[in-house]
């Protein structure tokens, strides 16, 4: 079952390795703690909806593979949904808590759910396990499956970001749309029309972009993708599912984030005021 705000334990970032430094640097694989009912997988839902992220972690079970765990989360603090870049920059603080906590957790592996992949690259910083984002994910999936791909998202107010990240991942040239059907995140399920809103902006991504893959974006969508594929004849990725399981394959193949660089832990130092809890140390030297 999804952990819920109350089951969190407190968030403690604890000491951490020397700046320029990271985990998998000297431990390799055994940095990422396993047990013999397999890896876990930390699916975390950027915003504080517990009704989305029990959607998302339904998608997740349904294709990890066996012995694999999923735990699906959501932050104590944060937005109710992202849909601005205010929300997205308001709702990073609670996904690192949530990297922390799996940390502490054993977690071997996390996948950031919300489609705007906010918190990746910092997410990466602290985890010892490979982070990937939805976006990411189902953009690199896309581009495995046919040489042009769509995203059909929620607001209109959300392209530019979609469009940024096809920029970032290297894949703007295979994008040929990003489409709103205008519906708000947290209406997805309460609005009886928006199937038939986001379905209709399927269509018109297949049939006017031209479109030979399409990409839910939001997490929220996650429970239509098998239904539209079925009604559009062409690849439907959500990038959920498709998330957990290059996650999942990065952590049977024993690959970590990089220590070099950019995600190496981040140097130490304190942080004040309503972020001093997420201030790290650097780890006594032995």
């Amino acid at each position: 079952m999804p952990t819920t705000q109350e089951e969190q334990p407190a968030l403690t970032l604890g000491a951490v390795p020397a700046a320029g430094t990271h985990p998998a640097a000297t431990t390799g694989l055994a940095a990422i703690p396993t047990t013999p009912a397999g890896p876990l997988i930390r699916l975390i839902n950027a915003n504080t909806s517990r009704a989305m992220t029990e959607l998302i972690g339904t998608s997740a079970r349904q294709v990890a593979g066996p012995g694999t765990r999923v735990e699906a989360t959501s932050p104590a603090m944060g937005p109710a949904s992202i849909e601005s870049h205010y929300d997205e920059a308001l709702a990073v603080p609670g996904v690192l808590a949530e990297i922390a906590r799996g940390e502490a957790a054993g977690a071997a592996g996390y996948v950031i759910a919300c489609f705007g992949d906010p918190g990746l690259d910092a997410a990466r910083e602290l985890a010892r396990g490979p982070v990937v984002g939805i976006a990411e994910a189902a953009m690199h999936a896309a581009s495995l499956l046919g040489r042009s791909f769509s995203v059909v998202t929620t607001l209109a107010r959300s392209r530019g970001r979609t469009w940024d990240l096809a920029d970032r991942y290297g894949l703007r040239a295979l994008c040929r749309g990003v489409r709103a059907c205008e519906v708000p995140v947290l209406e997805l399920e309460t609005d009886p029309l928006a199937s038939a809103k986001i379905l209709a902006e399927c269509r018109a991504a297949v049939a006017d972009d031209e479109a030979e893959v399409i990409l839910l974006g939001c997490a929220g969508m996650a429970d239509l993708c098998q239904t539209l594929t079925a009604e559009l004849g062409v690849p439907v990725i959500d990038g959920v599912a498709a998330a957990t399981v290059l996650v999942e394959g990065l952590i049977r193949l024993g690959l970590v984030t990089s220590p070099r660089g950019e995600y190496a832990t981040p140097p130490p130092k304190p942080y004040t005021g309503l972020l001093a809890q997420f201030g790290v140390a650097a780890q006594p030297s032995h």
